[in-house]
């Protein structure tokens, strides 16, 4: 039995990109347009929508911009995978890492404290 992988999924954001690809410059502009779809929004929360990532998007705000360049989600978001990694768990039969197998500590790990009385120093 295999080891399952875990992706790490990262995504680009093209909303700045397809806006200047349709000649709009300014961030404002998008205002009246997203609010003629009903998608009612201020100024500045429409800036972090263009200039920033997203965390969360609103399908209706994702539909209305589609809408409004033409455009799939695919133009809007690209993602892609940061990084693949395996699961600790190991699967049933396979045997556990024995200390030869374990990755020695790093040479310029910190030494644990002691205290000691001033008997000792």
């Amino acid at each position: 039995m295999t080891t399952p992988t875990t992706k790490t999924v990262a995504y680009n954001w093209h909303l700045r990109k397809v806006m200047s690809d349709n000649g709009l410059h300014n961030t404002t502009d998008l205002v009246p347009l997203l609010a003629d779809r009903g998608v009612v929004m201020t100024s500045t929360q429409v800036y972090r929508i263009v200039t920033g990532e997203p965390e969360r998007l609103n399908m209706r705000l994702l539909a209305a911009l589609c809408d409004i360049f033409g455009c799939t989600p695919n133009d809007l978001i690209e993602p892609y995978v940061v990084a693949t990694s395996k699961r600790g768990r190991k699967a049933a039969g396979e045997a556990a890492p024995t200390a030869g197998d374990r990755v020695p500590a790093s040479k310029n790990r910190p030494r644990r404290a002691t205290i000691t009385g001033a008997s000792d120093a």
